[in-house]
């Protein structure tokens, strides 16, 4: 007896401690089994690790690993460890005979009671057979219920096993806890009850009754009852294999009046079918066409009032492949909200493209109840998420405490196959007011642009100028707007682009995906302002262009698109950047280098200004250029090369500008050396005349000089031509003016002569250039030429501005010179 008070005592202190343990000294066990009782009593090994120490069982002077026990037997036991609990476990089974005798209703009793049993991890099993016509409710105290899933445990360590028969085969009815909802569990022939009590459990009673009742006619019916707010999550037979084969399962729910309930499916399997069709049915109180019957893909009933029943009916399934119907769902019992009785309509009849989707926002996982967001269709098939698709009109409410759990997203698609009717041709992308009027925040809205292939390509106008998001200035904007291409077998993103910047067009090569993100659910008021026109134009070869127009008040980040991934292999992106009157750009970039290695092709960049054409070219895997300043227009264009694995081309450009400023010595200087110029050019004008009138008087050959001091080399090319001797006579020649020599060919029919047509050189006024600079060829290997942003060298005559001297990169045309030697540039002042 001192063992069995000892162990008393480690079973209190067990329950405290959850689990852990203390040894007690090895004692004697006595159990004896009534005749009759149809109970028998098993102590055998646990499923544990192997310990370091073997356990033994001591009965009648033997060493033995298990025990059993029949009825009408009594054995004395002991253990030749002190922690037995650890090596083995009891299983007491009892039969109960329905079919030859009447059934023992009424509460059940533990035989024998645990205060008898070693302490040891104990399950009792009670196997009741019936007829099949007979129907067995289990009834269970509380607390009742809670059904767990395959590999789920109890906090409390107790488990309660269901299963049910169907002629000899058995069928597992599910796994429960203490603190659920199911009240009541009725079975048609035969029911196996398995109740797992821990070792270190005090528990002395079973919790359960078995009552009679008429057949039911099914394999079960589970009761669920709600005393308040509140779910239960609740599995078909057999879950996870599949539910037997043309059977039928009914779950009642029992709701208080002031309470709603809603379904929701949150895993299903269905079978293949030969005969009939799996489907659930409902009988809801009031309603008209009792059953309702739903197919397992469709959503579900909620906002309901009052008791209800669901069932979920099998098929004959096909015998080669069966496959497999599971079902596990949720009943969500919640207060009725405000909004649930307000009806929302959303008219898609005349949207052949757009879908809108209503769903939960991700949330923080909670330990307390959490009521559930629903959106009901016709105020009764509600479901945590609803789509809504094109052409239709619909009625829609809402069952939720709070509708801030709940956003939307929609989608449309804009296409144009004819690109004759589509040229020119603009459209607004706006949001609908039948999404707008919701009590849901939007959060994304999508417009597909499908653009005639390598016809017309897409231009993106905003309403006011956009501002690219960077680190170095992040959108605070209350929405954005995500701009991609979609071109086949290539995603490229763009960026995210909000109010407030210098980004007046985006134009993009092929399709876009144009998304609307919101960030606040006041967004409206500032996107009425905003307004987003795409339009057709003629197609072009890069992938992207971006219009930038920088003011005074803050600096331009432009980055290079996918800028997480890197700029695709071969791809080309520009940015036509301009520059308003007596501005000066400052154009940076926020890296020295790329870090950028080719496998194949060239990575180049190129700056062009667009007054005087004349382009500088770097290689993007070299150091890119210092902070330069730019007078007039320009473009930046930059190719991508096939870069090699795991390296990536993204730059960032900075661009900001500042008043022009002009040196005061300088304007000096230019108006003297014009005042000089102006009379140089007016004396050489009167000895011209003088001289050509001379000549006509003297009628002798014309001679000219060639002038020795005039530089006839190539600018940045010394040594072109040899040098000679300045008192050589090789740089003289004689001119011949053709007058005097084929002046029988000028001669009219009357004999007089006729003067020779004369023409000047007239500057180009039309439109500035347009297009961006044509990228060097993918394989080019051209070296890295920059050239002087303002002023030249020191040693060369300046040019006018409508006459500029430059050298173009690589391109189609063929060239005999090569490029010049790279000179560092000159920043000036203009």
């Amino acid at each position: 007896m001192a063992g069995l008070n000892c162990g008393v005592t480690l079973t209190l202190l067990g329950v405290l401690l959850l689990g852990a343990t203390r040894p007690r000294e090895a004692g004697a066990f006595e159990i004896s089994l009534p005749h009759g009782s149809g109970t028998t009593v098993l102590i055998k090994p646990g499923p544990f690790t192997l310990p370091v120490k073997p356990c033994h069982i001591i009965t009648s002077g033997k060493y033995v690993t298990t025990l059993p026990i029949k009825s009408g037997e009594r054995k004395d036991f002991s253990f030749t460890c002190s922690s037995p609990q650890h090596h083995f476990v009891i299983e007491v089974q009892k039969d109960v005979d329905c079919m030859s005798g009447p059934c023992p209703f009424g509460e059940v009793a533990l035989q024998p009671p645990t205060s008898v049993l070693p302490t040891l991890n104990r399950t009792f099993i009670w196997d009741v057979h019936a007829h099949k016509s007979i129907g067995l409710e289990l009834q269970f105290a509380l607390p009742r219920l809670r059904q767990v899933g395959p590999g789920d445990s109890c906090p409390d360590g107790v488990t309660h096993s269901i299963s049910g028969h169907i002629d000899a085969a058995e069928v597992m009815i599910g796994t429960f806890c203490s603190n659920g909802t199911v009240s009541r569990i009725k079975m048609q022939e035969g029911v196996k009850m398995a109740l797992h009590l821990p070792w270190f459990h005090s528990r002395n009673v079973s919790g359960f009754s078995i009552a009679n009742r008429s057949s039911i006619k099914r394999l079960c019916i589970i009761e669920s009852v709600f005393e308040g707010e509140g779910s239960a999550t609740l599995m078909s037979a057999n879950y996870p294999d599949g539910f037997p084969e043309d059977e039928l399962m009914t779950w009642q729910f029992v709701i208080p009046a002031h309470l709603r309930a809603s379904v929701s499916f949150l895993h299903v399997n269905v079978s293949n079918c030969e005969k009939k069709e799996e489907r659930v049915e409902y009988y809801i109180p009031g309603s008209t066409t009792n059953p309702e019957v739903f197919k397992l893909s469709d959503k579900q009933p909620g906002n309901m009032a009052g008791n209800f029943n669901l069932s979920l009916q099998g098929c004959d399934q096909d015998a080669q492949n069966p496959g497999i119907l599971r079902l596990q769902f949720q009943v969500l019992v919640q207060r009725p909200q405000n909004e649930s009785t307000v009806t929302y309509v959303v008219d898609l009849s005349n949207e052949p493209t757009m879908s809108l989707t209503i769903e939960q926002r991700p949330l923080k996982q909670s330990r307390r109840f959490v009521p559930g967001c629903f959106v009901c269709l016709e105020s009764r098939t509600c479901s945590t998420n609803l789509t809504l698709t094109p052409r239709s009109k619909y009625k829609i409410s809402f069952l939720c405490d709070d509708l801030t759990r709940l956003w939307m997203r929609a989608e449309t698609t804009l296409g144009c196959t004819e690109h004759r009717y589509c040229h020119r041709r603009s459209f607004s992308l706006r949001v609908p007011r039948d999404i707008l009027q919701l009590p849901v925040q939007l959060r994304d809205f999508s417009w597909k642009l499908q653009v005639p292939k390598d016809r017309l390509s897409a231009a993106l106008v905003p309403a006011q100028k956009l501002q690219q998001h960077t680190q170095e200035r992040v959108c605070n904007a209350s929405f954005s707007y995500l701009v991609a291409s979609t071109s086949p077998g290539q995603d490229l993103y763009f960026g995210s682009f909000c109010s407030g910047g210098a980004i007046e067009q985006i134009q993009v090569k092929q399709n876009v995906l144009v998304t609307l993100r919101t960030y606040a659910p006041g967004f409206q008021q500032e996107f009425s302002k905003q307004g987003l026109t795409v339009s057709f134009i003629p197609y072009f070869k890069e992938e992207g262009i971006f219009t930038v127009t920088p003011d005074m008040k803050s600096k331009v980040y432009l980055r290079t698109p996918n800028w997480e991934q890197g700029l695709p292999s071969l791809t080309s992106v520009s940015w036509n950047i301009s520059v308003p009157p007596n501005q000066a750009a400052c154009l940076t970039f926020m890296k020295e280098r790329t870090g950028l290695v080719c496998q194949t092709g060239r990575a180049f960049m190129i700056i062009q200004e667009q007054r005087t054409k004349a382009e500088e070219v770097f290689s993007l895997e070299e150091v890119l250029p210092k902070p330069s300043f730019r007078h007039h227009n320009f473009w930046v264009n930059i190719s991508n090369c096939s870069p090699v694995s795991g390296k990536q081309l993204d730059l960032l450009l900075q661009v900001s500008l500042t008043p022009r400023t002009t040196d005061l010595t300088v304007v000096l200087i230019a108006v003297v050396g014009g005042g000089a110029f102006l009379l140089f050019a007016l004396g050489v004008t009167i000895c011209f005349v003088k001289k050509n009138r001379k000549k006509k008087k003297n009628k002798g050959p014309a001679i000219g000089v060639y002038n020795g001091n005039v530089n006839t080399q190539i600018p940045m090319q010394p040594n072109m031509f040899p040098k000679v001797p300045k008192d050589s006579d090789a740089h003289v020649y004689a001119v011949i003016e053709d007058t005097m020599v084929y002046t029988h060919l000028l001669q009219d029919s009357n004999g007089s002569y006729v003067q020779p047509e004369v023409d000047t050189y007239r500057p180009f006024q039309g439109p500035t250039e347009d297009c961006p600079p044509s990228p060097p060829l993918p394989c080019s290997r051209a070296p890295t030429a920059k050239w002087p942003a303002e002023e030249p060298s020191t040693g060369f005559s300046p040019e006018p501005e409508s006459e500029p001297y430059t050298f173009s990169h690589p391109s189609n045309r063929n060239t005999d010179i090569p490029f010049l030697d790279a000179h560092e540039p000159v920043e000036t002042g203009e």
